[in-house]
């Protein structure tokens, strides 16, 4: 009889997992730290190695004609573009007689509107007292030529003013000699003409003194906007700070490096899809996490961290020897990014197994890792007479009579996925977090589900300290109900012995059917 439960609904996975994103980010602390740290040193070596070059400042009151209390600063805007100009950068170099451009010595100045009517002029210079010289000469440049504008803007509007006069005293010379003509005839017929005429001269006579006076209130007007525009500050050297300098240049480095290196990190997890968190590595495998060891602690606080270390090595190695013990299969510890760290933990497991019976144990392992593994902590000394060390190519098919075989290898890339059956047909896989990609842990389940291989469960190495995930998948095959005396099933992953034949469940892989079968 087949039985076929269909599978859950799947749920579209967020386009980016903002929490898996900030612990890959996390984990990558030592590269924008660097980076930072880069960026702080290169920006005190600037401020240090070139110094800002001598540098002079001027003001000048500008005066204007449209002057208006609520200017938003435009006018003082425009002075300082015109400043910007070559025909001011010209007169100046003139008056210092120097043979530089107009178009490179504009590069070495600006013009800041401080106010609607102050200009301040800022001048660099290869020395303090050529920086000076210039902002002196870019200033009275700069008056100069205002005051120039100035006049010929009174000239000229004075000039239009008094024409327009001219032309209407012409037309009074016409009214009046009109006027003249009728007073020499008859009064009785030209009486309403001369009303006319008379009318027509008041007019022009009104008109000819309002531009009179105006032509002249314009040429009375520019000697006070030429005389209220000058230099009230004269140049000075501006004195910079090293120390303030460096701090400056040293904290913008930080921020920038501190900046550049986030991106990077947070550039290189997207596009690396690293999963870092329980629940993803997890889903990926298709196996629960049984247990986890963390980082080992390394600098100043590494005395304080080590006895964390030391008990969370004891409870993983307690862990999986109530995995292996008992067990008629070989069981395997499989490492994915942790080979250093699983050949320690199996050195710790063959230790804790070797109290009950001999242990065989079967290095799978590439090179000397096992070899070069730090002893047991706390629970022997890894390796003695009653353990037995083998390299997998010299392993015997089956082993001695009362002893346990416990067997390593790896799943990392370049595995011969067929010679894993012979070190087990149970597997416990030892992953560092981080370490390998969503598709190479898919890789990994879709191999050992072919090769009929069951995975109790997952050991995560270095996981994040702040992870709060699940790390246990609680979508298998429904548990049998308990009767009298039937033992508990065991948790996570690890089926209980029976003496039937159990069904295999394979991992949930892509491309994998959406039913399941057992039979």
């Amino acid at each position: 009889m087949t039985t076929r439960t269909a599978s859950p609904p799947s749920t579209a996975s967020p386009l980016l997992d903002l929490q898996s994103l900030v612990v890959a980010v996390r984990r990558r602390r030592r590269l924008w730290t660097l980076l930072a740290l880069v960026g702080f040193v290169l920006g005190a070596a600037v401020a240090v190695l070139k110094p800002p070059p001598p540098t002079a400042v001027a003001t000048v009151l500008v005066q204007h004609t449209a002057d208006q209390p609520n200017d938003p600063g435009t006018l003082i805007k425009t002075d300082a573009a015109l400043l910007q100009t070559t025909n001011i950068a010209g007169t100046a170099l003139k008056a210092l007689g120097s043979p530089d451009k107009p178009e490179d010595f504009i590069k070495e100045y600006s013009g800041t509107g401080l106010t609607n009517n102050l200009l301040q002029i800022t001048v660099t210079a290869k020395t303090e007292t050529q920086a000076t010289a210039r902002a002196k000469a870019l200033a009275e440049a700069f008056v100069a030529d205002h005051v120039a504008r100035l006049q010929q803007a009174a000239e000229a509007e004075s000039k239009a003013l008094t024409e327009q006069r001219d032309r209407l005293k012409a037309d009074l010379d016409q009214v009046n000699k009109a006027i003249t003509d009728a007073s020499q005839g008859n009064a009785a017929k030209t009486s309403p003409n001369l009303e006319t005429l008379f009318a027509s001269r008041a007019e022009l006579t009104s008109r000819i003194t309002d531009f009179g006076q105006r032509a002249a209130e314009a040429r009375v007007g520019t000697p006070r906007l030429v005389a209220g525009t000058q230099i009230v500050d004269a140049p000075r050297l501006v004195k910079a700070s090293l120390p303030k300098a460096a701090a400056t240049d040293a904290a913008v480095g930080l921020v920038l490096g501190l900046v550049m290196g986030i991106a990077l990190a947070a550039v290189g997890a997207v596009v690396a899809d690293r999963p870092v968190l329980r629940r993803d590595i997890a889903a990926n495998l298709g196996a629960s996490v049984l247990t986890e060891l963390p980082r080992t602690p390394r600098g100043p606080l590494a005395r304080l961290q080590r006895r964390r270390v030391r008990e969370a090595r004891e409870r993983l190695t307690a862990t999986l020897a109530r995995q292996v013990r008992g067990g008629e299969e070989t069981v395997c510890l499989l490492e994915l990014g942790s080979a250093r760290s699983t050949a320690g933990i199996a050195l710790d497991l063959a230790a804790d197994l070797r109290k009950d019976q001999p242990v065989l144990l079967v290095d799978g392992l590439p090179g000397t890792q096992l070899a070069k593994a730090p002893k047991a902590s706390g629970t022997g000394t890894g390796t003695g007479t009653d353990t037995t060390v083998v390299r997998a190519a010299q392993a015997p098919d089956s082993p001695e009579p009362g002893q346990l075989r416990l067997a390593v290898g790896s799943v990392a890339p370049g595995t011969a996925w067929t010679d894993l059956q012979h070190l087990g047909t149970r597997a416990v896989l030892v992953v560092r977090a981080g370490h390998g990609s969503a598709a190479w842990l898919h890789t990994v389940a879709r191999q050992m589900a072919e090769q009929r291989i069951e995975v109790i469960g997952v050991v995560l190495i270095d996981p994040d300290p702040r992870d709060r995930t699940d790390g246990t998948l609680w979508d298998g095959p429904p548990a049998p109900p308990r009767g009298g005396g039937e033992p508990p099933a065991r948790l996570n992953g690890a089926a209980p012995r029976l003496t039937e034949r159990q069904p295999v469940w394979t991992a949930a892989v892509p491309d994998d059917d959406s039913d399941q079968e057992a039979r």
